[in-house]
């Protein structure tokens, strides 16, 4: 749609009043110089050591927000990740997953997912010795597709976590059992970039109308 992914989340922090400051965390001068060109605040490039094809996206979380901490000598309460390569979330999502936290004292983080359009547990097998075998536990006590509780997928919408949880958390924070809410966003916005052809699929949707974004909309 004529704009850097990055440009997205810059644009969709920027429609969200709930968001006080918002940072671009990369090791690459040349990300760095897109992001300044479409308003984004990069104060700090990123330690080569946490810009690895293998880095967990956690340890890179803390270090901004103790980088940013640390350069403005104040004490932030939350933390809301963006991913570049996830645009179909919208500021609505984000006011939700705010509200949420807010409202349960409880969580330490809400996660956006959605709901595939197959239920993993009716349809996913794998194979042992040799033959297909349910892969999900409890999947043969249903008889009908309708019946099978749902499950969903972390994908990628946006993450939003107390900064006193976050500071310490684990690098797989879904797996360490702490108490997350789940933000439910419609399966078509659930874009996740990873492949060439999940871009283009991702222009199509938003080029037919069934994804519609804000901020191209306001600049039209």
């Amino acid at each position: 749609m004529g704009l850097p992914l990055i440009a997205h989340s810059i644009r969709c922090a920027e429609m969200c009043p709930e968001i006080s400051r918002c940072i671009i965390s990369t090791d690459s001068d040349q990300i760095a110089k897109v992001a300044r060109t479409f308003g984004g605040d990069v104060p700090f490039l990123r330690p080569p050591e946490l810009a690895q094809d293998d880095t967990p996206m956690i340890p890179v979380l803390q270090q901004a927000i103790r980088e940013v901490e640390r350069l403005e000598s104040r004490r932030y309460e939350s933390l809301l990740l963006l991913d570049p390569t996830s645009p179909g979330r919208l500021p609505s999502d984000v006011t939700q997953a705010v509200a949420m936290l807010e409202e349960d004292p409880k969580c330490v983080g809400v996660v956006g997912v959605s709901e595939p359009h197959f239920n993993p547990r009716w349809s996913c097998v794998e194979e042992r010795d040799g033959y297909a075998a349910l892969a999900f536990a409890g999947s043969s006590e249903y008889t009908r597709r309708q019946d099978v509780p749902p499950v969903f997928r972390i994908n990628a919408t946006l993450y939003l976590w107390r900064r006193d949880y976050l500071i310490d958390a684990p690098v797989a924070p879904f797996a360490s059992g702490a108490p997350h809410r789940l933000l439910i966003v419609p399966e078509d916005r659930a874009i996740h970039i990873d492949t060439l052809a999940d871009f283009h699929l991702a222009e199509l949707l938003i080029r037919g109308g069934i994804v519609k974004l804000p901020w191209l909309e306001r600049n039209r």
